[in-house]
């Protein structure tokens, strides 16, 4: 029998969303037949000594944001020759630093939006770094995840206390152009020649824009699937999607978010999410199930994947 260890919790700002996370990956692992090992992660020093004495044959990291999809629970696992599902130590900083994940899209030809990156110490009553970018502006930590500490700015005051909040969560922070559009999401699942891009998610939020509350509170937003925009834009969004995993270097799955413009335009990608959420209401799972593979069937594939069966 297999077993599978399965690390959730931790210590970002995105706890709870891994706890849901964990609890329904152990969930299906446990109803496919696998030998299941929850390793609820507390602090750094106690996931170590867990690690160590750790006796599985892979790990699925349930852990989102930061000590989890940022490469060093990855790094640990290596050290430890310890196999696991998904993507490995460069993959996952890499799109985890938004700004130099977006440096990576930019030279593979993937449309981003234009930005200023800004260090929390600036003197920004003075620089105003952001002035050759036009009102309403998104700014964002340059690696965080679930929309934590984001701001839509319609104002120069907004601005600033956009980053005033932005900055409670990071020293970087990442002030870009807002794009009106429809909000989109393309699952990524595969390996090698076998990496395919899944259904094209529309996200309809009930509150003004795509929060916390509105990814992980039920019936907080609509997935529309598939998505309501054009042949040609899924396609394009789609084949994106695919070459921004392959840019990052992702492994197994990814998720990927674009905004497609009301004007037509090319969609524009916002990030890489190289651990999706696996919640009740996460977005991989409805596209998994859109071409027939339930939950635990989902799971299954990506243990399937990882050891090649």
């Amino acid at each position: 029998m297999i077993t599978v260890g399965v690390i959730y919790g931790g210590e970002s700002t995105e706890r709870e969303v891994s706890k849901k996370t964990g609890e329904g990956v152990i969930r299906a692992l446990t109803e496919k037949g696998y030998s299941v090992k929850p390793i609820f992660f507390t602090d750094n020093k106690d996931l170590v000594q867990q690690m160590a004495d750790l006796k599985v044959d892979l790990v699925y990291i349930a852990l989102h944001g930061k000590y989890g999809e940022d490469g060093r629970v990855q790094g640990l696992l290596d050290l430890l020759k310890i196999p696991y599902i998904g993507s490995g130590v460069l993959a996952s900083a890499l799109a985890m630093d938004k700004h130099k994940a977006k440096q990576s899209f930019v030279q593979a030809g993937i449309r981003t939006a234009k930005e200023v990156i800004i260090n929390k110490d600036s003197q920004l009553s003075i620089e105003k770094p952001w002035i050759n970018l036009s009102l309403p502006l998104v700014i964002k930590p340059n690696s965080e995840g679930s929309t934590i500490g984001i701001t839509i700015a319609r104002s120069e005051e907004e601005v600033v206390e956009g980053i005033e909040t932005a900055s409670q969560y990071d020293s970087v922070i990442m002030v870009e152009e807002f794009i009106e559009g429809i909000e989109v999401t393309v699952g990524v699942m595969g390996k090698g020649k076998g990496i395919k891009a899944l259904p094209v998610i529309e996200i309809v939020p009930k509150n003004p824009f795509y929060d916390y509350e509105s990814k992980y509170a039920p019936g907080m937003s609509d997935h529309i699937i598939p998505a309501r925009i054009s042949q040609e834009m899924t396609e394009k969004c789609q084949s994106w999607a695919v070459l921004a995993h392959q840019v990052l270097g992702c492994r197994t799955f990814s998720r990927v978010d674009f905004i497609v413009p009301k004007d037509g335009s090319d969609p524009v990608i916002l990030e890489v999410n190289t651990l999706p959420g696996m919640t009740e209401t996460s977005l991989f799972p409805d596209a998994a199930r859109a071409i027939g593979m339930d939950y635990s069937d989902m799971i299954d594939q990506l243990v399937k994947i990882t050891l090649n069966k």
